[in-house]
Formats: structure tokens, sequence, C-alpha cells
């Protein structure tokens, strides 16, 4: 029998052995419960430094992780689908899983896409192989292990029962009980192309201190990245759409943002002070205003000091206080957007000021332009197959974007949709026009658009899981692409 944790000298504290054998065979439950055993010593021993956990990755984690891969995925450089890997799968895991034993696991570069942003930008996005997803899924549910444990219950980026409506609410409700009335928007200038290789590796190495998963880190995040033909190795930064980069970014941003404000900045305040992360979005609201400023002053040089810029235009104090309630005509100050939702003042039926949300303007009309290039692009595709897709893109639009005081948007969503569809099909040919009537009968063959409506109308004080179709990161289920679900370009 191997211990599963050596003892480390020092200051990183006491060790507890782990008993079970390095290697596995499949259909063992062993694997899950070293799991368990490693969560719940990181929980136990918060000084812990974890010395030897690779061996866990043994045949049966592998074939875990091929299961939780996105099947429908983009392939990556080597242009392997996910769908071809499995025609043989046994023997291609057992091969990974001895060229990781012995170390002869060689990371592939990162193909490089980009997808659309508002204002005409675009950002790059990473599609790793299928065969380095599995491992990186393997590491990172170790990691996550250990680190969860120590996560604040504000971070709410890519981590299991947490999701970017956690968020939503609890920032809503924070501010309505707590009264805040000044906020920093505070946002880093392309974190995740940004982030500080040196800095990063400390984080990781004061809980994960074995050389396995050191160098193992270290290879994904200097594979490089190839585009157009060309490979780039990038001295910082962590490429987006791969399994680890969120892992690792949430990693770094509890050290530098969680902790600093749990530590410095909450001891230091004068009245109350929340915060609230999704990944790198974050707000942190304040009750008196010397607060709020003393933060806006100093957020910037704590970003400095790990090599990071923030945003000189998205990064802004302002005041969000509530209208007087004696005055019926008076509005809100301070109205932001935060994870696809402009958030401001307005009256309930009852006459008493709560704070509203509806779809951001920038990304409701980028989902309407959308509509109408899809519907065009598809005309000629079978009506039941365009059918079949466009109500999975619905409701995954309705699954993020449904919830109160949005309902209206989503019902010009939807009627904006079945005018799309309806006009490209009347030009399918010159002869092939459609009247309402006639799209009216091919309606009622079952191929009506499901209905808007709300799926997040939770009281006071409830806990929400994740509201992300199966297989959707919620971070980028966030970002405002949601039309074009239910495609993972995370995964």
């Amino acid at each position: 029998m191997a211990h599963g944790t050596h003892w480390r000298e020092g200051t990183a504290g006491y060790h507890v052995f782990l008993e079970g054998p390095l290697e596995e065979t499949p259909g063992s439950p062993t694997v899950s419960r070293k799991l368990q055993k490693i969560a719940q010593q990181a929980k136990d021993h918060p000084a812990m430094v974890f010395n030897n956990v690779f061996h866990v990755i043994a045949r049966a984690f592998v074939l875990e992780a091929s299961h939780q891969t996105q099947k429908s995925s983009a392939p990556g450089m080597d242009q392997v689908t996910a769908q071809q890997y499995a025609e043989n799968v046994a023997e291609n895991l057992r091969d990974l899983h001895e060229r990781l034993r012995d170390q002869r696991y060689v990371a592939p570069p990162v193909e490089r896409g980009w997808i659309e942003k508002e204002g005409g930008k675009k950002r790059p996005i990473g599609k790793p192989c299928v065969e380095d997803k599995m491992v990186q899924r393997a590491v990172v549910r170790i990691l996550e292990a250990i680190c969860e444990q120590e996560f604040h219950a504000v971070s709410h980026g890519v981590r299991k029962g947490h999701s970017p409506h956690q968020a939503l609410h609890e920032r809503r409700e924070q501010w309505r009980t707590l009264h805040i009335t000044w906020r920093v928007d505070a946002e880093v200038s392309g974190f995740f192309d940004n982030l500080d290789g040196s800095s990063r590796r400390q984080f990781i190495q004061q809980r994960v201190n074995e050389g396995r998963i050191r160098r193992r880190i270290g290879k994904w995040l200097h594979a490089g990245v190839r585009e157009a033909g060309a490979l780039i190795h990038p001295d910082k930064g962590t490429p987006q759409g791969g399994v680890m980069s969120p892992m690792v970014a949430n990693v770094f941003l509890h050290q530098v943002l969680d902790e600093w404000v749990a530590t410095d900045v909450q001891p230091r305040r004068k009245g109350q002070c929340v915060l609230t992360r999704c990944a790198d979005d974050v707000i942190i609201g304040c009750t008196v205003e010397a607060d709020a400023r003393r933060g806006m002053a100093v957020w910037p040089k704590r970003c400095a000091r790990f090599r990071l810029t923030i945003h000189p235009e998205k990064t802004v104090l302002m005041a969000c206080k509530r209208p007087p309630s004696r005055d019926p005509s008076a509005g809100g100050t301070g109205t932001f957007d935060f994870l696809g939702f402009t958030h401001d003042w307005g009256k309930t039926r009852q006459g008493y000021w709560v704070i509203k949300r509806k779809t951001v303007g920038k990304r409701f009309r980028r989902c309407m332009k959308a509509v109408w290039t899809w519907c065009r692009d598809n005309r000629h595709e079978p009506l039941h197959e365009q059918h079949r897709t466009r109500g999975a893109k619905l409701r995954g639009y309705y699954q993020y974007y449904g919830i109160r005081g949005n309902f209206k948007r989503l019902e010009v969503v939807c009627e904006h949709t079945e005018r799309a569809w309806h006009y490209w099909l009347s030009t399918r040919s010159h002869t092939g026009h459609i009247n309402w009537q006639t799209f009216e009968g091919v309606r009622r063959q079952k191929l009506a658009l499901p209905k808007p409506r709300i799926v997040h109308n939770i009281s006071p004080g409830q806990g929400q899981q994740s509201d992300a179709p199966h297989g959707v990161s919620p971070v980028w289920f966030a970002t405002g692409a949601s039309w074009w679900l239910p495609r993972n370009r995370m995964r």
C-alpha cells in the first residue's frame, strides 16, 4: 500500500497519509473515495500542502473524464473529433493512461479561433484537442477537491454548485437589504491574456506542490497557440477555451481579489462592504462613499502588483442610491450592466422600489441579428431540422435571460424569430412565397416555437444551482452568445 501524501517540513503545516493502491482498475470505486478523502483533508487542514496526488489519475479516472467531455465540441489542432476518438476508446484510453503514468504525454498546442464581441471587437478562444481535454479535466478534478475548500462564497465563476444567476441574486438581495449606495465596477483588461505566470505558479504551490501536477500545468500553459498555420508561444496568459484555464483563473483571483477584500479591505471599512465576483467580472458595493473611493484608489495598485492593468472605461465608481419614496416621479441613480443584464431602479405593482433587470441592449440587438442571419443561412434545411435547432436555441436563451422583469424582451425575441423564419422560408424559391395562413398550418404540424417563460423566480434567501444547459459552461453562457447554444465553445 502506498501513501498518498508525503510529509513536508517547514511552514506548510501538517499532513495526513492517504491509503490505497497507486493505481485502480476500471470500475473500482476507490478513485472517488480518494477524491472525497483529499477534499476532506483540505477542508480540515487549511495549511496542508499536497505533494503526491497525481496517482489518483488511474485508468478509471481517465475513462470518467472522457465521459464528461462534450461530444459536440470543436476538434483541436489534430482535427480529431470526440466521435472519432470514441471509435476505439478502450485502446486510446489505455495508451493515454500509459503515457501519463510514464510521463511521456506531450501537451499539444491549442488552435485559436475568434468570437465577436460588442463594438466590433473579437475575443480569442482556444480549441484544445479532445485527448488533451480529458487530461485537463482529470487534473482539474484533483485541484477542485483541494482548492474548492478555501474559495469564498462570493466567487461564482465556473464552480460546481455556482452559477451567474446566483451572483445576480446575491448582489440584488445584498444591495436591497444592506442599502448599498455606492459601487465599484472592477474589470481587468484582458485578464486571461495577461495572467502572470510566476504569480500563478506561486498560488498553486501553496496547496499543490507535486512536481508532476506543476509540470503538467506549466506544459499546458506554455504549449503554444496555433493561428493561421503559425505557432506562437506567449510568455504570459492562459488560452481561453481550455478546461484548465477557468480553474487557474479562480485560484489566481482568489488570492489577488477575494482574500485581499476579506483580510485587508473588510477590517478597514467604515460601513458595509460586499463583493460579488463571477469569473473576472467584479462588483464591490459599499454603504459609505469613503470606502468606495478608497477601494477605487487601491484597486489599480493591487492589480499592478501582479502585472495586471484595469480597464480604463469599465472600471468606474458610481452612486446607486434608492429613489426617495416620497417623490413618485424620481428615478434611481447608477444604472449599470452586470452579467448580461441592465440593472435599474423600478417600482413594483405594490408601489415600492426594487432593482429591475433586463437584457443588455447590445446583446439583445446582437441576438436579433443572429436570429435573422441563422434563418437566412439555413432556410433550405428540412423544416423539422430547422425547428429542432431553433427550439434548442430559444430554450437556451430563455434558460439564461428568463428572469423576473425581463419577460417582455423574451417575447420580442420569440416574435422576431417567427417573423424571420416566415420571411426566409418564403424566399427559398421565386415561386415559394408563404402567406401567414399557410405558415400557421406549418406551425400546427408540431413545429411551433417554445413560448417564453420565466425560469429564475426564486424568493429571497433561497439558493440556486447552475441553470446553464447540460454541458455548457456557465461563464460562456453568461457572455451573451446564448443564441448559439447548445454548442459549448468553452470546452
